[in-house]
C-alpha cells in the first residue's frame, strides 16, 4: 500500500472513502483506489478524502494468492463511508458474499455514493442497486453481464459511467480515469490535474472513449500525435480546427481521425473540445469572473457555447462551478 496515506487520522468533515477487498480481490484496483483517494496531497495543501479498507474476514487472499492482506477493519467501516468502492473479482461465477451484498445494499439505502471497478459491477448488481441503471464493465465480460442482468443498461464500449450515485469503470485502467473524474468532480479541474500529475497519468479521458484501441503502440515513431498535441494545447484559445490539427501533423483529416481513434480512442474534435472545457474550468477555478473572456481565452468563443457546454459535460453553469470550486470556495 501506498505511505502517507490519509486513513491514519480523519479530519472533520472530509469525504469518506472505503474500499471493500473481498477474497481473490484484484491487487492493480486497490492500488488504483488508494494512490487516488489514499494519499495525504501536501501539494494542494489539505487532504481529500478520508480512506479507509475493510474487508468480511480478518484475512483476505488478493487474486491468485498474489498477498494475503490482513490489518483492515471489518465491514462496519462500510456503514460510515460517504463513498463506498466495491470488490471485484476474476470468476464473475462465484456469487457475491452475501455480507459484502448487504453492506452495499445499506450504503445505498442510506444515499452513499457507490463506485465499482471492472467487474466489480457484478457485484453491484447482484445487490440488487443497478436495475434500470447505466453501467460499464469490462468488455470481455459484457455477454455474461447481460445474459445474468437484462434489466441493467450496459454500455459496452466506454472506458465509465457516471450515473450520479453509481459510477462504474470498465477495464483495470480505466479505474483511474474513473478516479480522476470522481476527484475532478468533487473538487474541480485543477486539483484533478494536480492528482495526475502525481500519477504521472492523462489528466482527463472522457467516459464515452473506447474501452481499447486498435494500436496502442503505433507501428512508426512518428506516427505518435503527442507533438500535434502537445502544440493544440498550448493555442486551446486560438480558433484551431480539425483541419488545423491535420496540417500540423502533415496529414490528411482523415488520416488524422484515424490515428485519434487508434491512439486516444476518441475524435480529434472531441479532443479538442474536451480540452477546451479543461481549460475553462481551470480559469474559473483561478478566478476569472468574467465568463466572456474565460470563453474567448479557452477557445469556446462565447458565454453562451461556455454555459451549454459545461451544463452538458459537468451537468452545473458557469456561476455554480465558480461558486463550488472557485478561491471564494476555498
Amino acid at each position: 500500500m501506498a505511505k502517507e496515506s490519509s486513513h491514519q487520522t480523519h479530519a472533520p468533515g472530509v469525504h469518506r472513502v472505503v474500499v471493500i477487498v473481498d477474497e481473490n480481490s484484484n491487487p492493480f484496483e486497490l492500488g488504483c483506489a488508494a494512490e487516488v483517494f489514499g494519499l495525504r496531497r501536501p501539494e494542494i495543501g489539505r487532504d481529500l478524502y478520508d480512506f479507509r479498507l475493510c474487508s468480511p474476514e480478518p484475512r483476505t487472499r488478493m487474486r491468485d494468492g498474489f498477498f494475503t492482506l490482513t490489518g483492515v477493519t471489518d465491514l462496519e467501516a462500510a456503514d460510515a463511508a460517504d463513498t463506498l468502492i466495491v470488490p471485484n473479482r476474476p470468476d464473475v461465477e462465484v456469487p457475491g458474499r452475501h455480507s459484502v451484498l448487504d453492506a452495499v445494499r445499506r450504503a445505498h439505502a442510506r444515499g452513499a455514493r457507490l463506485i465499482s471497478f471492472c467487474t466489480g459491477a457484478f457485484t453491484l448488481a447482484e445487490a440488487g442497486v443497478l436495475d434500470g441503471r447505466r453501467v460499464a464493465t469490462h468488455w470481455q465480460w459484457a455477454e455474461a453481464f447481460r445474459a445474468r442482468f437484462p434489466s441493467v443498461h450496459l454500455e459496452s464500449d466506454v472506458l465509465f459511467v457516471d450515473d450520479g450515485d453509481i459510477l462504474t469503470a470498465a477495464g483495470s485502467a480505466a479505474a483511474l480515469d474513473l478516479g480522476l473524474h470522481v476527484v475532478r468532480r468533487d473538487h474541480g479541474a485543477e486539483v484533478a490535474n494536480s492528482v495526475s500529475r502525481r500519477l504521472v497519468f492523462a489528466a482527463h479521458r472522457d467516459g464515452g472513449q473506447r474501452q481499447f484501441v486498435e494500436r496502442p503502440v503505433p507501428d512508426q515513431p512518428d506516427e505518435s500525435l503527442a507533438p500535434v498535441l502537445a502544440w493544440a494545447q498550448e493555442r486551446l484559445g486560438s480558433p484551431l480546427t480539425v483541419s488545423d490539427l491535420a496540417r500540423r501533423a502533415a496529414v490528411s483529416s482523415a488520416t488524422l481521425h484515424r490515428r485519434f481513434r487508434a491512439q486516444l480512442g476518441t475524435t480529434p474534435l472531441m479532443w479538442l473540445t474536451g480540452e477546451r472545457l479543461a481549460l475553462a474550468c481551470r480559469l474559473i477555478e483561478r478566478g476569472e469572473s468574467r465568463f466572456e473572456v474565460v470563453a474567448r481565452r479557452s477557445g469556446i468563443g462565447t458565454a453562451a457555447n461556455l454555459r451549454t457546454l459545461m451544463r452538458r459535460e459537468t451537468g452545473i453553469t458557469p456561476s455554480a462551478y465558480r461558486r463550488r470550486f472557485g478561491p471564494e470556495a476555498k
